[in-house]
């Protein structure tokens, strides 16, 4: 493990502020685990982020300081955040947008900036352009970048990052639910209506990057299955009308259950867990089926088949064909489903714990903090 920074004596801990966005619920999770390892070590905390993202993941019971970045503007963000950052000894934001408000931000102060890149911005036209500007800034600015799945760490350095390297992100272990085993099971089948149905879920936001319209595609082919599969989504988002008119004009097995908290116990009880996305880094969903020994079919794209291995099946993205034949291939082979969910558990064994995230990011801080005082001592350039 690396050695925690250490200030000079006399002076206060060593200060990191983390900045975060608005978007994914995995990157959010992150900072949390992160903020309280970093705070456990000795560290001050500082999260800058919007509001709802205290009141999500509570960074201050964690042992966090915590600065809103609810500003009209950019401008106003960026304001708030050079505030919050007098005096830090690094800043390390997460994700794009956050990326190039902290470089903003810190624009003639020596203080190093690191940015974790959990997921990559998708768009087209004229937006791919500026998207590709933004991310070329940041990369530039950035002291060293963390990608989250190895694609990551490549489009970095095709930006330009002077140093990119492979993060390590990890899922806090599931909570056990209050009741556990078969009777939880049976409980979450039943309120489903699937006590004698194959039940598969997924989740994620109703978008098109969810791949949910070829997931669909797929449901179509396994309606003719007896008995008949339930498929149920878990999530809310702008593409919720279009799918449900799809499902009732063609009477798909599909249920939307809106927004979940408890989608490790949906996939407690499911016998087949689907991840459809167009592109993934390291898919939340996936995390949790594999921990809870749920058979995974998911879409071979981003950091998908270096997280899972050889312990899901692997599809092709926009292949419903392929899609439903995993699927329907996995419920009529009760050997297999076995094998995958023995083969997730053990991989997830493997998976880097919080603890080997707090101390591969301290490890990282203690060099930028470390060359900082090299060059104060010995001048740059040596």
């Amino acid at each position: 493990m690396s050695n925690t920074p250490v200030p000079p004596h006399g002076q206060s801990s060593l200060h990191a502020v983390q900045v975060l966005g608005g978007g994914s619920s995995g990157s959010g999770v992150h900072v949390r685990s992160l903020s309280a390892g970093l705070v456990a070590r000795g560290l001050r905390v500082t999260v800058c982020g919007p509001w709802s993202a205290e009141q999500g993941y509570g960074f201050t019971q964690a042992g966090a300081g915590f600065t809103g970045l609810d500003a009209l503007t950019d401008a106003g963000s960026v304001a708030s955040l050079r505030a919050a950052t007098a005096g830090a000894a690094l800043v390390h934001a997460h994700g794009l947008r956050p990326g190039l408000l902290a470089a903003v931000a810190l624009r003639g102060r020596n203080v190093p900036l690191i940015v974790t890149w959990h997921t990559r911005v998708d768009v087209e036209g004229a937006r791919a352009g500026l998207v590709r500007l933004m991310e070329r800034r940041v990369a530039r600015t950035a002291a060293i970048v963390l990608g989250a799945s190895s694609d990551l760490v490549d489009r970095a350095r095709a930006r330009g990052a002077r140093d990119a390297r492979l993060a390590l992100v990890a899922v806090p272990a599931p909570r056990r639910a209050p009741e556990t085993g078969d009777g939880r099971r049976q409980k979450v089948r039943a309120e489903l209506g699937v006590l004698d149905r194959p039940l598969l879920v997924t989740a994620g936001r109703l978008d098109a990057a969810a791949g949910f319209g070829p997931l669909l595609d797929a449901a179509r082919r396994w309606r003719g299955l007896e008995p008949r599969p339930l498929l149920v989504v878990a999530g809310e988002g702008p593409d919720r009308a279009v799918l449900e008119r799809r499902i009732a004009m063609e009477g798909l097995p599909v249920r939307l259950l809106g927004r979940r908290d408890d989608v490790p116990q949906l996939l407690s009880a499911a016998d087949v867990a689907v991840l459809s996305s167009r592109w993934e880094a390291r898919s939340l969903l996936a995390q949790e089926a594999l921990h809870a020994g749920v058979p995974l079919v998911a879409t071979a794209v981003g950091g998908v088949p270096e997280l899972v291995g050889d312990a899901a099946e692997l599809v092709p993205y926009g292949d419903p064909e392929a899609l439903a034949g995993a699927v329907t291939g996995l419920l009529a082979d009760p050997v297999r489903r076995a094998g995958l969910a023995a083969a997730g558990r053990a991989r997830t064994a493997g998976w880097p714990t919080e603890d080997d995230t707090v101390a591969h990011v301290l490890s990282v801080y203690d060099e930028l903090v470390q060359t900082i005082l090299s060059e104060r001592v010995d001048g740059p350039g040596r």
